[in-house]
């Protein structure tokens, strides 16, 4: 008969079985930890590619604007129903300001980085003046700087409901150049503004302000449901965009008179 101590002995052989199977089994779970990371990494860059996202805005820009911030962790709210199918680059920056405002900024360059338009969304927080004119930062998005004077273009129909356009003052109804467009909501405290130099008419300026507006969508409206409830009802309202030089336009510059919030 065995001993007890030779019954419960373990062979060398039994240790190495061991140990091989701990090995196979911890390259096993690395493996798999790889390419769960190599997954996360590839899925990354493929939402950044579709976002075209670019690095911040220029510094002056930034500077223009006191007490705003780049929020370089923040994740887009909103997009682009289509994607564009001309070459222009997109960069998407999100500025964030300690009172709790936020500002989504989409812009398009062509050549030599030129600016060719801009979209922004701002959320309105604590740091909101009421008494400044909305012009005054329409100007500075469209980098004309805050003295500069803007004078009406008219109205144009949208999803959103009628947005005022913006011109330089003194520009002239043929004159090639960009378009400024402002859109003020109550509730949510919301503006919607920016500019699009495309187009060699007016008509067709206006043309692609519509357009942009009309395929602007939201990805998510965090813990604001009437930001979510707005977009809803704007979806409802949505239009195709219309051919290069479709006078979709409601006033003339020289006609339009703006009352109230637009």
């Amino acid at each position: 008969m065995q001993s007890p101590e030779a019954s419960t002995a373990v062979s060398p052989t039994q240790i190495h079985l061991a140990l091989a199977a701990f090995a196979d089994e911890v390259v096993g779970t690395l493996a798999r930890l790889f390419a769960y990371v190599g997954a996360l990494a590839l899925f990354a860059i493929l939402a950044l590619a579709a976002l075209g996202q670019l690095p911040a805005l220029p510094d002056d820009e930034v500077a223009a604007r006191p007490g705003w911030s780049e929020a370089s962790r923040s994740h887009p709210a909103f997009a682009l129903g289509k994607p564009d199918s001309s070459d222009k680059t997109a960069s998407y920056v999100i500025l964030r300001h300690p009172e709790g405002g936020r500002r989504d900024v989409m812009r398009w360059s062509g050549e030599a980085a030129k600016p060719l338009a801009e979209l922004e969304i701002y959320r309105e927080g604590g740091e909101f003046d009421v008494a400044r004119p909305a012009t005054a930062d329409l100007a500075i998005q469209m980098g004309l700087g805050a003295a500069t004077t803007l004078e009406q273009a008219g109205l144009i129909d949208t999803k959103f409901g009628p947005v005022a356009l913006f011109r330089p003052t003194g520009t002239t109804e043929g004159a090639r150049g960009c378009l400024g467009y402002l859109k003020r909501s109550e509730e949510p405290a919301l503006q919607i503004s920016g500019f699009s130099c495309q187009g060699d008419t007016m008509p067709a300026r206006r043309a692609a302000v519509a357009c942009t507006l009309n395929r602007l969508t939201l990805l998510t409206s965090g813990n604001e449901p009437k930001l979510a409830e707005l977009f809803a009802r704007a979806e409802l309202k949505r239009r195709g965009c219309e051919s290069q030089g479709s006078a979709d336009w409601l006033l003339g510059a020289a006609n339009a008179q703006l009352r109230g919030a637009l």
